[in-house]
């Protein structure tokens, strides 16, 4: 797995027209804890507050298109209604178009598909039979739709601070009050720009 990754880290790469690389963050908001009363196949509390580290990369390939992902979760436990620790984490995979917008500014929208991975801890470990490894959590995970986007404001050469906001549509989103997670931060990042 590691090594196709790197296969198709240096394939992309050659063939790009600009690479990026940021790590970032921020925080997330969602549907107020009272939403979930309202449906009762939702968990009356809100995924929203905390602090959420971020990383993201992208190649873009033709006319200022490409592809990208990035991962973000949340940086401390946080508990439950039922007082159990958890930590969300969002992973999405995007299409992304990033014209310039000068010589020092490039906007940034991005739209794709993920997941939300929740990761409940537990005060055993959890061994699998099948793999041998063993883990404190337990995790449940639903798919989710992502747009987001972004301005890059270029510092020095490829350096950039991007200010950045998200929205996720989680679909069976049960373990909170609703759907909707929104997030937002700061990156920064660089860009790696071909010569051409």
């Amino acid at each position: 797995m590691v090594t196709a990754f790197c296969a198709l880290f240096f394939i992309a790469s050659a063939h790009a027209q600009q690479f990026d690389v940021a790590f970032g963050v921020g925080t997330v908001s969602g549907q107020q804890a009272s939403d979930g009363f309202n449906n009762p196949d939702h968990t009356p509390q809100s995924i929203g507050g905390g602090g959420y580290p971020a990383f993201s990369g992208d190649f873009l390939f033709k006319k200022n298109f490409g592809v990208g992902g990035q991962v973000a979760w949340r940086g401390h436990q946080n508990f439950d209604i039922f007082g159990q620790p958890y930590r969300p984490i969002l992973y999405d995979f995007n299409a992304i178009y990033a014209p310039m917008l000068g010589k020092r500014v490039q906007a940034e929208g991005q739209g794709g598909i993920g997941w939300e991975s929740i990761r409940f801890y537990t005060p055993f470990l959890n061994c699998s039979g099948f793999t041998g490894t063993c883990t404190d959590f337990t995790s449940s995970n639903h798919f989710l739709i992502h747009v987001g986007g972004g301005l890059r404001f270029f510092l020095h050469g490829g350096l950039f601070v991007r200010p950045e906001g998200h929205l996720y549509f989680i679909h069976n989103n049960v373990e909170f009050s609703g759907p909707r997670v929104a997030r937002y931060g700061v990156s920064i990042g660089y860009a790696f720009r071909s010569k051409d």
